[in-house]
């Protein structure tokens, strides 16, 4: 854990002797309407940086709305939070587009990366496989954190593995990306996966 109180995203506040603070950068990826901006914004400390847009008629036909027929907007181009955890640590969140054609903006968002949580929605599993498939590439540490939605249907976390095709090493979790304590807790269970292959295999790779 990076504390060991109850809230280890809380901010702290800041000692006007403190350095420059280390930073450590996450990217929230998964499929369109899997709940990125949501995540972002349930745990960012500052009001975050959205670049949604009204789904066009033109993008509605691009983007498959089979299972989120109520969602109006989309991501162009990324979301963007941050967390102060310490005097010397701060968290910056960077929430990626989801649609295929705007993957090409995934090489600049990745690089510096610490690792990734990939949001997956059981009504629409198939879309996080891209993302999955682009860190395991790349060499980045992830987690998949199953994000809750109202209706959706609950399957066994040994199911949604083996549908994912998912390493025992890779942990996977549920989540509810509205909810701060549960967005928090995968963040946490973020870094301590990357500071694990930290120590298992040396530095951990960035896109580039």
């Amino acid at each position: 854990m990076l504390y060991a109180d109850s809230d280890p995203l809380a901010p702290r506040p800041r000692d006007s002797r403190a350095t420059a603070p280390v930073t450590i950068k996450i990217l929230i990826a998964g499929g369109f309407g899997a709940g990125k901006t949501t995540m972002v914004a349930s745990v960012s400390e500052v009001r975050p940086l959205r670049t949604e847009e009204e789904l066009s008629e033109p993008g509605s036909r691009l983007d498959h709305l089979d299972g989120v027929e109520a969602k109006s907007t989309t991501t162009v181009a990324m979301d963007f939070g941050r967390i102060t955890i310490s005097d010397d640590l701060v968290v910056y969140l960077f929430g990626t587009p989801g649609q295929t054609r705007f993957w090409f903006m995934w090489d600049e968002l990745a690089y510096g990366a610490l690792g990734a949580v990939v949001l997956a929605d059981t009504r629409r599993l198939a879309d996080c496989f891209g993302s999955i498939d682009y860190f395991e590439r790349v060499g980045m540490p992830f987690v998949v954190a199953v994000n809750c939605f109202d209706g959706a249907r609950r399957y066994p976390i040994r199911t949604m593995r083996a549908a994912l095709n998912l390493p025992e090493e890779v942990p996977l979790l549920l989540c509810d990306a509205r909810q701060r304590s549960s967005s928090r807790d995968v963040l946490v269970a973020l870094v301590e996966h990357a500071l694990t292959r930290l120590r298992g295999t040396g530095p951990v790779t960035s896109a580039r």
